[in-house]
């Protein structure tokens, strides 16, 4: 159901992290969010931080908005995006961290091995289940107190949990099939909790089709992954749910060197059940867009397209994001297309103040192509010349070119 995008022309948003503030230096660190919650310092950190992720949002002109992933810990890489889940899912081990599963090895000597090689994570060791509560709920509210716009709440798909995590219990076979289907079934009841609390936008990040399908395919896998995932989705039915893909972002890097949806528009267009679909494009040169034309008269669901790249920190112009709509626009109609960052700001990524005016050349970009196409504007109160924090002189020194 579209609910956060329905009667707004060409939304903007971001992925989800955020860069924290300097001054944020606390993290849940295996508490449950209701125990960090407790103690006065985590609490006013943590609260004033996420008034800042939206405050800053908000100011950018963003129409949807994230808590930052700000209940994530400040760790290497953003390995807390895969922990948090894994951490307080009963079945897994809280004596033991072992490093990542082979599918994640990076030759010595890249910053791929530096971050996936320092990462530790419990292994499986028995049946799993919901252990302690993740508290979507409690951390989605924190956020939308704080503005009237939508707040988007995401976190990984368990299917890249389970392909990160050894196995050290019979329950499981070694292709971890029913490993991730369990997996699937705990994260569902959290999300139907969210869901209960009144989020209206639910991103599930990182299921594995794109990456499986563009590789030694599978088909019965893929098809196994395509159940797993609207397993994990299932009574969503009132909430607007995006699937985001993209192609790595520990520390800004890529995680594989192909990176086409060719193999895999089919599974993310037609059998997953979801409502917008977010592609990585402005890194890739809008590579691949051109695959929507055929969908282009009965896509079904949104398109939310990269138009920032998050592995560049030089800042997008809103001239060069209005210049990859109106290319987006020759294959997706204008009533199906979001636009957003092509992944996340934070785990690593650029420091808060170009996050920001990356933000700020979303929403600027979108009102120039909506001017173009009539369509109302939003309000960026960050490009607004009167409110900036340092005003430009209004007439020249009287010595300048003087001799």
């Amino acid at each position: 159901m579209f609910t956060a995008t329905d009667g707004i022309s060409l939304p903007t948003t971001v992925t989800g992290s955020w860069p924290r503030p300097l001054w944020f230096t606390g993290s849940l660190w295996r508490r449950s969010p209701s125990d960090a919650l407790a103690d006065t310092r985590f609490r006013e950190e943590f609260t004033d931080a996420v008034s800042t992720v939206i405050s800053d949002q908000e100011r950018a002109g963003l129409d949807i908005l994230t808590n930052g992933d700000y209940h994530l810990d400040a760790d290497l890489g953003g390995r807390s995006w895969v922990a948090y889940p894994v951490e307080r899912f009963a079945g897994i081990s809280a004596d033991e961290a072992l490093p990542a599963s082979d599918e994640w090895v990076y030759p010595p000597g890249s910053l791929l091995a530096e971050v996936f090689g320092a990462w530790r994570l419990p292994p499986v060791v028995g049946r799993v289940e919901l252990g302690t509560p993740l508290e979507f709920d409690k951390l989605w509210r924190i956020a939308q107190a704080r503005s009237d716009r939508p707040v988007k709440f995401g976190t990984v798909s368990t299917q890249l949990l389970a392909s990160m995590l050894e196995l050290r219990t019979d329950e499981y076979a070694a292709n971890k099939r029913d490993l991730m289907w369990d997996m699937a079934t705990a994260m569902n009841r959290e999300l139907r909790r969210l869901a209960d609390a009144g989020c209206k936008v639910i991103q599930i990040e990182e299921p594995l089709m794109h990456f499986v399908a563009g590789g030694a395919r599978d088909d019965r896998y893929l098809d196994f992954l395509v159940d797993c995932f609207n397993h994990e989705i299932s009574g969503l039915e009132d909430v607007e749910v995006w699937i985001h893909t993209c192609w790595g972002n520990a520390n800004m890097q890529r995680v594989q060197r192909t990176t086409s949806y060719a193999e895999a528009i089919e599974i993310f267009l037609d059998r997953l059940a979801g409502d917008v679909w977010t592609v990585e494009m402005k890194d890739r040169d809008y590579a691949d867009l051109e695959l929507f034309r055929p969908y282009r008269d009965r896509l079904k669901k949104k398109i939310a397209l990269g138009v920032v790249s998050h592995r560049s920190l030089q800042v997008e112009t809103p001239e060069e994001v209005a210049e990859g709509v109106r290319y987006a626009l020759n294959y997706i109609d204008p009533a199906k297309l979001v636009l957003t960052s092509d992944c996340g700001f934070g785990r690593g990524g650029p420091n808060r103040l170009v996050a920001f005016y990356k933000a700020t050349s979303i929403a600027q970009g979108a009102n120039i192509v909506r001017r173009e196409l009539g369509f109302e504007e939003t309000r960026v109160r960050a490009a607004d010349p009167a409110m900036q924090v340092d005003l430009p002189r209004r007439t020249a020194p009287d010595s300048l070119g003087t001799h």
